[in-house]
């Protein structure tokens, strides 16, 4: 089955810690603090290669992890960034937050890359902490955690144009004809459940993507058949190939078919069915009735689509038909793209999460979030400096004056993770 959408676990590498060193060498009496910083933690990067065409390979891997940072050491020697984790995607792709569901990137050119989670940045070594008063810092700075989420992976296909149509219209066919494409043929409905790509080549400098989209039927918009698993893949096509069986064989009524289509796409999406449609009435070889075709093509040619007599199986009028598209696509635009001025499909950035936040429960007065995980993380509550250092950070971020907001009153009780402590002023 194709798999156009998945979701996946990402998350990018953890800064490593500072070290707390003091330099030792023989004959040098109070060397000084010497603890290099760690290392920051490798980005998650998602990349665009045109060489891929599905998600396929995300149904089998869900968890994405960069490498993180290493911890610092003795001697001023910082530890080594942690390696980017590059995540390969086809163009088309969109990725979306899982948690909101909102779009943070648009992955469409070749070669398009998106930094999707951050690595944390590495700890302080003890070094830095050293002050004409506090000659001998005994605490480092832990590293910063990598930002980690969920996200949904989306594929449209990026097709130029689209074949739409009832299954087994001739749709395959016609992209096996015009391209190097190789779809299953089979006469027998929905041989096509994967979007099949195609090049059509018309000449130097004259060429475009076609997309042969899988049978639809009466219902589809609702879900009906394969329903929204492909209707979403015509949507960034410039333009439509309505294929339709004229030849009657199997009983069907090409206008009805025709209309119950397009129907179907308004019904989807209003759009999808104000989008440039010419239309390809395949198996003429088989015309029982030539009178009945010649009707088709009038009421459809009075609706101002322009009508194509084609056989795909013998190959007869289809590159008239190619030619045709050809140059109606240059007169049209390139394909919609997600940008932050369209207001119909913005690109949503994530807002970041808050570095604290306070809450009471049974009069206790409850501090948490990232960056004071963080601050607790590098604290040597064991050390008078250290306990001094993290009082101030708390003052110089805000987390006092929030408290006292709160109603805080002497002697209340504070916790921050696994610490707790009587508030005093």
């Amino acid at each position: 089955m194709f798999v156009d959408t998945a979701k996946i676990y990402i998350k990018a590498g953890n800064g490593g810690n500072g070290a707390v060193s003091f330099h030792r060498e023989k004959y040098v009496p109070a060397g000084g603090p010497d603890g290099g910083d760690g290392g920051k933690g490798g980005d998650v990067i998602f990349v665009v290669d045109s060489g891929l065409s599905t998600l396929m390979d995300f149904r089998y891997k869900k968890k994405y992890k960069a490498e993180n940072g290493e911890d610092g050491k003795g001697g001023k020697s910082f530890g080594k960034n942690g390696e980017d984790l590059v995540i390969k995607v086809p163009p088309g792709t969109i990725i979306k937050d899982a948690l909101t569901d909102i779009v943070i990137a648009d992955m469409v050119e070749p070669g398009q890359q998106f930094v999707a989670a951050k690595g944390g940045k590495g700890g302080w070594g003890n070094v830095h902490f050293a002050t004409p008063t506090r000659q001998a810092p005994k605490f480092a700075k832990s590293g910063e955690p990598g930002e980690e989420k969920e996200v949904i992976l989306e594929l449209k296909l990026l097709a130029d144009v689209g074949l739409i149509g009832f299954p087994n219209v001739g749709k395959s066919t016609v992209l096996s004809v015009v391209s190097e494409a190789r779809p299953k043929i089979a006469n027998y409905h929905f041989t096509t459940i994967n979007p099949n790509l195609g090049v059509v080549n018309l000449g130097e400098g004259n060429s475009f993507v076609l997309a042969d989209i899988p049978g639809l039927i009466e219902g589809a918009h609702a879900g009906i058949g394969l329903g929204h698993e492909f209707l979403k893949h015509v949507e960034r096509t410039r333009m439509l190939i309505h294929v339709v069986d004229v030849s009657g064989i199997e009983g069907r009524d090409p206008l009805q078919d025709f209309d119950t289509i397009n129907k179907e796409l308004a019904q989807y999406n209003p759009k999808l069915a104000k989008k440039l449609q010419v239309v390809a009435a395949n198996k003429i070889d088989l015309l029982e009735n030539e009178e009945a075709f010649e009707k088709f093509k009038d009421v459809i040619e009075q609706r101002g689509y322009k009508v194509f007599g084609i056989s795909a199986a013998i190959n007869k009028g289809v590159r008239e038909l190619m030619l045709y598209v050809s140059g109606k696509l240059k007169e049209l635009p390139p394909p919609a793209i997600f940008t932050e001025e369209d207001e119909e499909m913005k690109v949503y950035k994530v807002e970041e999460e808050k570095p604290f936040t306070v809450k009471v429960e049974n009069g206790i007065y409850i501090v948490e979030g990232k960056w004071v995980q963080k601050i607790v993380g590098s604290t040597n509550f064991n050390d008078a400096e250290s306990l001094q250092y993290f009082q101030r950070a708390l003052k110089r971020k805000g987390v006092i004056q929030e408290l006292e907001n709160m109603g805080i009153q002497e002697g209340d009780t504070v916790k921050i993770y696994d610490i707790e402590f009587d508030y005093m002023r």
